[in-house]
This record gives C-alpha cells, sequence and structure tokens, in this order.
C-alpha cells in the first residue's frame, strides 16, 4: 500500500472519493511521515518537515514557489509540476483580455452602471457612445514572449483571428516549434518582439534572466498607446516602468493577473485575482497529470515533468528488478553503481542515466531482485541522495 498526502482540494473528481481516483493500492493519509507521496496545489509547504518515506511531490500547476525544490532534491524527493495542464484555460482569457479591451468595452460598462437610475438612459448611451470608441485588432502587430504550453496556444489563436503575430522564445523546443503555426514569426530578441508592437503579451517562467524582463527599455520599443499583458508572473515586469509608461501614455493599457500594492494603483490597468487557470477544465487536467507522473514515479521510476531532476523514462520494467538511484552529478558515480552491483549476483540488463544541473538520476535494470546487503551498500555512497528498489508489482 502507498499513502498520499492532499494538501489542497485537488479537482473535485479525486478529492470527492477520498483517492479513489488513484486507483487500488493507494490510500489517503493526513500523517506526512507516513506518506509516500505529496499531492499539492496551492498550500505553501516551503517549510514543511517532509517525512522519511516521501519520495515525491506532484503540484498540480506549473508553478512551483511553494515547494522546496532544492532541498527537496538534497533529500531525494523528486518535484513534479503539470505544465500545458492549464494552456488552453490562459490562452482563452488572454486572447478574450486582448479583443475586450482593445474597445472601451469595460468602460463603457462601467458607465452603463454608474447612470442605471437615468430615465434617458437610451438617449444618453447614444450620445455617449463615442466616448468608449475603441480600435480593432485584426491585422496589428502582437508579441508573443515565450513559445511553451501556453504562448504557442496563444499565437496560434491570435493567428487564426488574424492578428500580425510575433514570437520570441530562445528556449522553443521541438515539441512547441511543430505546434506553431507556419503564420507565426519568430525573431531572435526581446527588442525586434516589441519594436512598434500594438500588443505584448507574457509567457515566461520567473528565472534570473526572465525577472524584469519588461521594463523601460522594451515598453519604449513599443507603439504609443500598446497593451502590455501579463499572465505569467508578477515579476516578469519591472512594475515602476510600467507604471510609468501608463502615467505618461506611452502604454495605454495593462492587464495582468496579479493584485500587487502598486499594480492596484496603476492607472488604465486591469487585474484579475490570479485566475487564469481557474476552470473546472484546467483544475481537472492539472489534478489528472500531477496523479499520473506521481504513480509512474512510484511504480516504474519515470520521471516526466520534473523541476528538480531531470526526465528519465524507460518504460515498464520486464526484468527482474529496477534500482532507482537519486544522487548527486559528480565524476565516477556511474562507475560506483556499477561496481557495488558488480559484488552482487545481479547483473545489469539496462541503465539509463541523466543529468540536470547538481542532480542526476540512474534507472537500472538487473535479471534479478538486489540483496539487501547490495542495497546498503548502494545507500553508502557518497553523494547517494536516495536509492529503492523497484521489483514489477512492488515498489518498495
Amino acid at each position: 500500500m502507498r499513502y498520499v498526502k492532499i494538501f489542497d482540494n485537488i479537482a473535485k473528481q479525486i478529492t470527492r472519493d477520498g483517492v479513489a481516483k488513484l486507483g487500488e493500492g493507494y490510500e489517503k493519509t493526513d500523517d506526512v511521515n507516513q506518506a509516500d507521496a505529496i499531492l499539492v496545489r496551492a498550500s505553501d509547504i516551503r517549510d514543511l518537515d517532509f517525512g522519511p518515506n516521501v519520495r515525491c511531490v506532484s503540484r498540480s500547476g506549473a508553478g512551483y514557489n511553494n515547494i522546496p525544490i532544492e532541498r527537496c532534491a538534497k533529500q531525494g524527493i523528486v518535484v513534479f509540476n503539470t505544465p500545458g495542464g492549464n494552456s488552453n484555460a490562459v490562452k482563452e482569457l488572454v486572447v478574450g483580455m486582448i479583443l475586450v479591451n482593445s474597445r472601451g468595452t469595460l468602460d463603457g460598462m462601467r458607465w452603463v452602471q454608474s447612470n442605471a437610475d437615468d430615465p434617458q438612459i437610451v438617449k444618453d448611451a447614444e450620445k455617449n457612445k463615442k466616448a468608449f470608441v475603441g480600435r480593432e485588432a485584426i491585422g496589428r502587430k502582437v508579441g508573443v514572449v515565450g513559445l511553451g504550453a501556453v504562448g504557442s496556444k496563444v499565437a496560434n489563436a491570435l493567428e487564426a483571428l488574424g492578428l500580425d503575430v510575433y514570437g520570441y522564445d530562445p528556449y522553443l523546443s521541438v515539441e512547441h516549434a511543430w505546434q506553431l503555426n507556419r503564420n507565426v514569426k519568430r525573431v531572435d530578441s526581446m527588442a525586434e518582439l516589441c519594436r512598434n508592437a500594438d500588443y505584448v503579451t507574457l509567457h515566461v517562467p520567473s528565472k534570473d534572466d526572465t525577472r524584469h524582463m519588461m521594463g523601460a527599455e522594451m515598453i519604449s520599443l513599443m507603439r504609443d498607446g500598446a497593451m502590455l499583458i501579463n499572465y505569467a508572473r508578477a515579476d516578469i515586469v519591472d512594475e515602476p516602468a510600467v507604471d510609468a509608461a501608463l502615467r505618461s501614455g506611452k502604454l495605454g493599457r495593462f492587464v495582468c493577473d496579479f493584485a500587487t500594492p502598486l499594480t492596484t494603483k496603476m492607472p488604465n490597468t486591469l487585474i484579475t485575482p490570479h485566475m487564469g487557470a481557474c476552470t473546472a477544465e484546467a483544475e481537472a487536467n492539472c489534478a489528472t497529470m500531477a496523479v499520473s507522473q506521481m504513480k509512474d514515479y512510484l511504480e516504474q521510476g519515470t520521471i516526466r515533468n520534473s523541476v528538480n531532476y531531470p526526465d528519465c523514462d524507460m518504460g515498464p520494467c520486464h526484468t527482474g528488478g529496477r534500482i532507482a538511484a537519486l544522487h548527486a552529478n559528480v565524476p565516477n558515480m556511474i562507475g560506483q553503481i556499477s561496481g557495488a552491483l558488480a559484488q552482487s549476483n545481479a547483473n545489469i540488463q539496462r541503465m539509463s542515466n541523466e543529468a540536470q544541473d547538481g542532480s542526476a538520476y540512474t534507472l537500472i535494470d538487473t535479471d534479478q531482485p538486489v540483496d539487501a546487503a547490495t542495497m546498503e551498500k548502494l545507500r553508502a555512497i557518497p553523494g547517494v541522495y536516495r536509492i529503492r528498489q523497484i521489483v514489477p508489482a512492488i515498489t518498495r
């Protein structure tokens, strides 16, 4: 039996019946010291004292700033997220914001509400509608920063609507490159993307090289009165620079998903309460992905979409057993592991080793299960964070 600690209401279809949707062999637990895995969405577990049995944390959603990923890596705990699970929800909201707010739609709606008691509302509405004249988005230049799971969908949708779409992503994967419409124009720099853009929409993670990437220099290249949209992370934009651009008229509108002490006081700014992925479908997709990745790791040792360990997939184990080793990315680690196994009666059938920054992951299929003494030798190797043996149908 494997035990799962659930920190949030991760999609009703999973929590409605406890963890019935996880399948046979799993039980929900409230005791983190008993848990083999943790499912989490929004709860902050950065200060959590993980129990000795926790092997993975699966985050239902793309962000992971509520999880101590580096500490987990050193404890041999794999952290998963679910990129793409909420991409359609974010895409729909971003596209809708661009179309609706190119017009004076919201201002017009507010005018109607504020004049609800006017007995001449029909006549006065006709008289005042010119105050809310906007512009059509079709044919205008839009720059999409980041062409991953969300950005590629946004770019394709806007192109299909008739906008002139430019995309920038120095780390574009082959998978997402294939998904892009051929009419989306890829550029090699942020400056080229922003130059004369009527709209710029941001879809990149928060990292050292993306924080404040949208600042005064890039905004100055956009058309006067342009719209900036941020449904990525709050710190992607330089908020004081955006505020100044809105007050000078350089930016006509800022639309974002992050209410901060400054954004809430900016003029011509529309803020949603971090609801880009808030649809029933997105929550279900992310929950399904989180559970699937957790189960594949516990049962087969497969890693997909980890944020602190490399991807590694050798499929189901068809031999006598499988060794899964989480360790530091240091020289001679494979030699030490192989040497310890050579002293046992188990023969290596297949092996895969992947590294990501300071962490590495090794999967080894053996012709027979490895004895307890050999497992202890493997655990004693300096730099090994966690070793476990997976025997078909038994994962302990």
